[in-house]
């Protein structure tokens, strides 16, 4: 019986340890639509700017919904670098606005407000 002790407390340290670790966070079902929506707003912010809106609405946009959420740092970095994928996929492609620019706004615009909608409806208080 003394053999099977040290294998046994080796068993329960390993099983006290697994049990121990944080479990991992699922991803809530509205969030690739809550990242899509900042990517959204990302893109509409260079856009808009381009084509002659100045300021930062989109970004204040992105900030309300960052307060809103009040994500953990991770979540946080997530949902920026979506905003920022969205502003840099366009800067890198647009110089002056053009007609395809202003399309590209008005089906962004569509996007995003089918994505607060749907989100709202389907998941908000």
């Amino acid at each position: 019986m003394t053999r099977a002790s040290p294998l046994l407390a080796a068993c329960l340290a390993i099983s006290v340890a697994v049990s121990a670790r944080p479990v991992l966070a699922t991803e809530a079902p509205f969030e690739p639509g809550l990242m899509r929506l900042a990517e959204v707003l990302g893109s509409l912010h260079f856009l808009r700017n381009l084509c002659g809106e100045k300021g930062d609405r989109w970004r204040v946009e992105m900030e309300k919904l960052l307060e809103s959420e009040n994500p953990d740092p991770e979540r946080r970095a997530r949902f920026i670098a979506s905003f920022n994928r969205g502003y840099r996929s366009f800067s890198g492609t647009y110089t002056q606005c053009t007609p395809s620019a202003t399309e590209a706004i008005a089906r962004y615009m569509k996007e995003g407000e089918t994505l607060s909608r749907d989100i709202a409806s389907r998941y908000g208080n």
